[in-house]
């Protein structure tokens, strides 16, 4: 009872109050003791962005930041919401910075419906950044921000934390909360949710792979992700992409949107047009709930990142062909039965999830029987193993999630009344429309008049009586949803497939015939030998087929996609692995120069080339050092294994730097021709080589805290 009798006292008092100081014309910041009304706006210091009060619905409005010039369709991009999920009235309400320190949202001068409930003894503004962060700060800096509190998209060096997340809107009119969200959950990983009052399920990354096939780490808990102004995004738990026009001079915005993908936007700041750089699902019927309950997703088009349709299950009727999110509800009473059940086979068809039981190497008529001895039973996937060579039950208690395409070689067993199975399987399928249409905007008619004293008590029951059953409704919500956390099998999580994204797996018999029975050797080692073989599609190669060890496949592909994630143009780029029985091989970019060491003997390297190759490996090893995302161990620095491209550029793989012994006066140039290679003598810079034989000094240290890093290795060999 405390809380709105203290709401009702404020809205009381504060007619007696003197009215605060309003905001009439653009800047960028918001003194203390001063407001914002529903005409008025904040315009960032490079005009790119505006703050203030954006309609969502007739006489509905939300306190917002946006790009302040619309796009070439006219529309405003908005990237920030205060109060989204309760949008207030244009008379009379304002935003206002109070001398106490908090920033609150007052509807019609009434209500506070969003607050930042921040507190501070010293003077306050609230200013618009120029990135579109919102602060609000006094002179020790920021006490609250909008960056802090995303809704549904993230700009440039934004981060998302444990404590925040994007949550898409209801719909592209509809800004209120939808079903779909980002953040990070307590295994570390950064992930894709569809969650609705009765279901909650994980599509991204996608649920069947194990965290190492999805290129995910799940040991760092510091849980923060972000993206730069050059559009490369990176996670904590590893994962990265970067943005296909990847750059400076662009403005860009990652959005959950509203059809559960996320994407990340460019602007093309002529035409006034976002245009799609990353997206996370490229199959959007993998998006779980995308057609709600007891339906199918369908593409418009064989390829599957194509426009997609929902259509009816046979017997199911849609309940709302403007949101198909609510689904399909069915047109017959289904018995329990089972004499007087039937079902459907619905070639190519899958509904993920929900799984009643998994059950191994069953028949068909087991499977079935054992679906008719379950009232909650809708249905069956029957499924072959092609590993284990049998096929695999799983009947549903739910029918969501569906996804009708041509890589789903086993069928779907529809259940339905017996004596309609003819009728509904000749029925043509009720199919639904391309893309959701447009939903209704928001309508907030709402008319404030001046409180009396005979409505106040009338109005404290009614606050009362709402805030206790809103109580009621979270507690059921809560308990309901840990027990659907509870009841959720860990069995579905089989693995349907290994995937290691990024590269290419090949075959054995693909690498076999590649490297012509692995005929032509080209190096060995301690780990396996290294043959040169030419793919399917003309590239040449250096296949490495790595000794027989006691690795299982799940360890093996963890470290592939380690190794496919360092990158860098003094590396060897990996182009694919093969996993199979007993075999473990890796593909690699082929060096027609051969290795340092074999050029070195030859005489082919000249003082340039030399002095080069040396950069380019201190390049190599700054990156692991210094710069690459993973940690990585190297030994053997040796010229065996730095190796040459067709322009003598070095590569190398995991090794430490040629090791020099110290003979005679360093300061003394005839020292340094007297360890000079006899074919260099008369043709090399002898300050850079002193340089060099200083710098590989020093890189042996004994005392490793004397030892120069090397990216200071490489400024004292590139002086500016």
């Amino acid at each position: 009872m405390d809380t709105p009798i203290l709401i009702l006292l404020i809205s009381l008092l504060i007619s007696s109050v003197p009215p605060l100081f309003s905001i009439s014309s653009p800047h960028d910041t918001l003194p203390a003791s001063s407001s914002l009304s529903v005409s008025n706006v904040l315009i960032s210091e490079n005009g790119i962005f505006s703050a203030g009060f954006h309609s969502v619905g007739k006489n509905a409005y939300c306190f917002s930041i946006w790009f302040t010039e619309p796009t070439s369709d006219g529309n405003l991009t908005v990237v920030w919401m205060a109060n989204r999920d309760r949008p207030v009235n244009r008379e009379r309400t304002k935003l206002s910075l109070l001398k106490s320190g908090n920033l609150i949202l007052t509807d019609a001068a009434l209500f506070t419906v969003w607050s930042t409930d921040t507190k501070s003894l010293s003077p306050l503004q609230l200013r618009l950044l120029n990135t579109g962060n919102l602060i609000l700060q006094n002179q020790n800096g920021s006490i609250w921000e909008s960056f802090d509190s995303p809704t549904d998209t993230l700009l440039p060096n934004q981060p998302i934390t444990r404590n925040s997340k994007l949550v898409s809107s209801r719909s592209h009119n509809n800004f209120l909360s939808g079903f779909y969200s980002l953040s990070f959950h307590k295994d570390n990983l950064i992930r894709l949710l569809f969650d609705k009052a009765e279901v909650s399920s994980f599509y991204w990354p996608y649920p069947w792979l194990n965290s190492w096939d999805a290129d995910r780490f799940l040991y760092n808990d510091s849980q923060i992700a972000a993206f730069n102004s050059s559009g490369y995004f990176r996670s904590s738990d590893r994962f990265e992409f970067k943005a296909s026009d990847y750059g400076i001079g662009v403005w860009r915005r990652l959005r959950m949107d509203v059809d559960g993908n996320v994407r990340l936007y460019s602007l093309d700041e002529g035409e006034r047009i976002w245009s799609v750089t990353w997206q996370a699902i490229s199959q959007p019927c993998q998006i779980h709930g995308v057609c709600g309950p007891n339906a199918m997703c369908n593409y418009d088009h064989p390829r599957e990142n194509a426009g997609r349709r929902c259509s009816c299950l046979p017997g199911y009727k849609a309940k709302n062909l403007t949101d198909w999110s609510l689904g399909c509800e069915p047109e017959f009473n289904l018995s329990c039965n089972a004499a007087e059940s039937g079902f459907i086979r619905l070639p190519n068809v899958e509904f993920y999830g929900y799984d009643i039981k998994f059950n191994v190497n069953y028949t068909y008529e087991r499977c079935e029987e054992e679906c008719l001895q379950s009232c909650k039973c809708y249905g069956f996937n029957f499924r072959f193993d092609d590993d284990k060579g049998y096929y695999n039950c799983f009947p549903k208690s739910r029918l969501l999630n569906g996804y009708r395409s041509p890589r789903f070689g086993d069928p779907f067993f529809l259940r339905l009344p017996k004596a309609s199975v003819t009728f509904y399987a000749n029925r043509k399928q009720e199919i639904g429309l391309h893309c959701p249409p447009t939903t209704p905007n928001l309508l907030l008619d709402r008319g404030y008049k001046k409180p009396k004293q005979n409505r106040m008590l009338q109005f404290m029951v009614w606050f009362a009586s709402a805030f206790g059953g809103f109580e009621i409704i979270c507690i059921c919500f809560v308990w309901l949803l840990l027990y659907k956390t509870q009841q959720r099998s860990s069995e579905n999580t089989q693995s349907y497939l290994q995937v290691v994204s990024g590269f290419k797996k090949f075959t054995y018999a693909e690498l076999k015939k590649a490297t012509r029975n692995f005929r032509e050797e080209i190096g060995r080692g301690g780990s396996g030998i290294v043959y040169k073989g030419v793919l399917s599609d003309r590239r040449v190669a250096a296949i490495k087929r790595l000794n027989k060890a006691n690795q299982g496949e799940a360890e093996f592909l963890a470290e592939v996609s380690i190794i496919g994630r360092v990158n860098h143009m003094n590396l060897i780029e990996i182009w694919g692995y093969c996993v199979e029985g007993n075999h473990r091989l890796l593909v690699y970019e082929y060096m027609e120069c051969g290795s340092l060491g074999e050029n070195l003997i030859s005489g082919t390297l000249d003082w340039e080339k030399r002095f080069d190759i040396a950069v380019g490996s201190a390049k190599g090893l700054a990156y692991l050092h210094e710069e690459c995302l993973e940690w990585v161990l190297h030994c053997d620095v040796k010229p065996q294994n730095i190796l040459l491209d067709s322009n003598f550029q070095s590569k190398r793989g995991l090794v430490k730097w040629v090791r020099e012994k110290k003979n005679g006066n360093g300061e003394n140039e005839l020292w340094l021709e007297e360890i000079i290679d006899p074919m260099m003598k008369g043709k090399c810079d002898l300050r850079k080589m002193g340089i060099l034989v200083q710098v590989a000094l020093e890189c042996v240290k004994e005392d490793k805290d004397a030892r120069p890093t090397m990216s200071q290795v490489i400024e004292r060999l590139l002086p500016n």
